[in-house]
């Protein structure tokens, strides 16, 4: 991709962040499925099938059709596909929020901006990639392409912040240096502390 093209279409803003999170997913190991992650509530496991749950229903709101988060499928458990099967997925959703009209009117069951919507599935493609690679020690890539997707998601958390943190889905913000990169103000915006470790249980 030129790195001086305006990027802004939610289709490749996916793209980019899709391509750092296949990468963390292939190299997990299925004895990484029960570590702990930054996501108190998940396991490296839980959260996998939370996000490729997130990956079928969002591509469901990009075509303006029903979605349903009442219950997250086991999908990690079904067999020994799951790296291929969130590849796959990811790539979909990617192709989904690329397709004409996507971004435009609303979508879902509470009529939000398609654009809002979507980017709240770049988050979480962004975001959890980010929490797999901590919770196994891998280094999630922070280079100059993922700016436009940072800077999309700025004013995302911005927009959804308080409502999100009502609803128990972003932490307290936590408090980061002043020069700290952008990608380690967006993770302290929900609540993550970027410089932690994750502490395995004894």
């Amino acid at each position: 991709m030129d790195e001086n093209k305006n990027v802004d279409s939610l289709g490749e803003l996916l793209d980019i962040s899709v391509s750092r999170a296949v990468p963390v997913v292939v190299a997990l190991s299925d004895a990484d499925l029960d570590r702990p992650t930054p996501c108190p509530e998940y396991d490296v496991k839980g959260l996998l099938n939370h996000l490729l749950h997130v990956m079928v229903e969002f591509r469901k709101l990009a075509a303006k059709g029903e979605s349903d988060f009442t219950k997250t499928p086991d999908r990690v458990g079904s067999g020994p596909g799951w790296r291929e099967l969130f590849a796959t997925e990811a790539h979909a959703l990617a192709s989904a929020w690329a397709q004409p009209g996507a971004e435009d009117g609303l979508t879902g069951a509470m009529n939000m901006p398609a654009r809002l919507v979507g980017s709240m599935a770049l988050l979480d493609v962004t975001i959890h990639a980010w929490d797999l690679a901590r919770a196994t020690g891998q280094q999630y890539p922070d280079d100059a392409g993922l700016a436009p997707v940072v800077s999309e998601l700025d004013a995302s958390v911005v927009e959804l912040g308080d409502t999100a943190r009502s609803m128990g889905m972003f932490e307290s913000v936590v408090d980061v240096p002043d020069d700290a990169p952008p990608l380690a103000r967006l993770l302290a915006a929900t609540g993550r502390d970027p410089y932690a470790t994750v502490r395995h249980a004894t």
